[in-house]
């Protein structure tokens, strides 16, 4: 039941995301229903997703979850891949925070958000060998990767006009992510996907 509630919030996050790049039916949409509307019906479904699949991996998990390749990999191989995956959660994050606080990095990636995705769920496909997981974060890759490919071929950049500065907001952006890191790390990982990191 977990699975199947994960992966209906996924089609609703991702498709939403999804649609927006479809530039034509979004426009027609919005003509259709207004602006803002659009936009409140994208939040709502892309809310809604979340919170499904975040509730519907829960359950999954405490359900007990389904081996796919774990169990086939050493211990002491698994413990080396869970280190990578938690040090690639860094250069994850600092680059989700780029995406806003706009410096060199942003000019020079162009779409740290995207980066930043692509590196989170890889570092978890590391991690966790699990169908449950697979699915989950095999679907954000194949989204990130998507969607950054979609970019080349669309006239506007899919991103918000946030001003771009210099060196400066590329520091502001690596300490901000650095402390978001260690909340991610210490407190949410295992409050809310209920899973510890440092120890496991």
């Amino acid at each position: 039941m977990g699975l199947a509630v994960m992966i209906l919030g996924l089609v609703l996050l991702l498709g939403a995301h999804v649609f927006t790049t479809r530039r034509k039916a979004r426009a027609q949409l919005i003509a259709t229903i207004g602006d803002g509307t659009y936009k409140i019906l994208y939040s709502l479904v892309s809310l809604a997703g979340l919170a499904l699949i975040v509730w519907g991996y829960a359950s999954y998990r405490s359900a007990g979850i389904i081996d796919v390749w774990e169990h086939l990999v050493p211990a002491n191989v698994m413990r080396v891949l869970k280190h990578i995956a938690l040090a690639l959660m860094l250069p994850a994050v600092i680059l989700v925070v780029a995406s806003y606080i706009r410096g060199r990095m942003f000019t020079t990636l162009k779409h740290p958000m995207l980066a930043g995705i692509k590196v989170w769920a890889a570092g978890h496909l590391l991690a966790n060998g699990d169908l449950g997981s697979i699915i989950l974060f095999g679907s954000f890759l194949a989204w990130a990767v998507y969607d950054r490919i979609s970019l080349k071929y669309r006239a506007d950049s899919g991103a918000p006009p946030i001003p771009v500065g210099g060196v400066t907001n590329d520091l502001i952006a690596v300490v901000i992510g650095f402390v978001a890191y260690l909340a991610l790390l210490f407190a949410f990982h295992p409050v809310v996907i209920g899973v510890p990191v440092v120890g496991s």
